[in-house]
């Protein structure tokens, strides 16, 4: 996966909270004063080549539409800046927002509680996902 640019990230934010849409559409989102329509379309073509967005033609335009979620581009994203800038440890990143943002050790035990409840949630669903499809196996 790519990076994206600031104004890519702009318009992929557009289709993640509005959906599919036409480049109109998508300067009608911006405020004054907004980018020309054609600096819009060439932006949303090349999150095309890089496999941001597909579309859906109509004639002679085009309704384009995210091809990643926002959570995977999310995902993508943090992997890669943990890597450049923590030296791909996440030790280091938690070390860091304690330090740059004055977590209390209470702040730091909720987290680690929420963390410990989302794992067990993930487990517990994939056990069940394995159990449900071994019984479709079996009938």
């Amino acid at each position: 996966m790519n990076r994206l640019t600031v104004k890519e990230e702009e318009i992929m934010s557009f289709f993640w909270d509005n959906g599919p849409l036409f480049v109109k559409q998508i300067h009608e989102c911006y405020s004054e004063p907004r980018p020309h329509i054609n600096t819009l379309s060439t932006i949303v073509r090349g999150l095309e080549e890089k496999k941001f967005v597909g579309y859906t033609a109509y004639g002679n335009t085009h309704q384009y539409f995210a091809l990643i979620t926002k959570e995977e581009y999310s995902r993508y994203t943090l992997k890669n800046v943990v890597s450049r800038y923590f030296d791909n440890s996440y030790r280091h990143v938690v070390s860091a927002l304690i330090e740059e943002e004055n977590l209390s050790i209470d702040e730091l035990k909720e987290l680690i509680r929420e963390v410990e409840h989302e794992t067990k949630l993930v487990t517990t669903t994939k056990q069940l996902s394995i159990t449900l499809t071994s019984k479709k196996t079996k009938k």
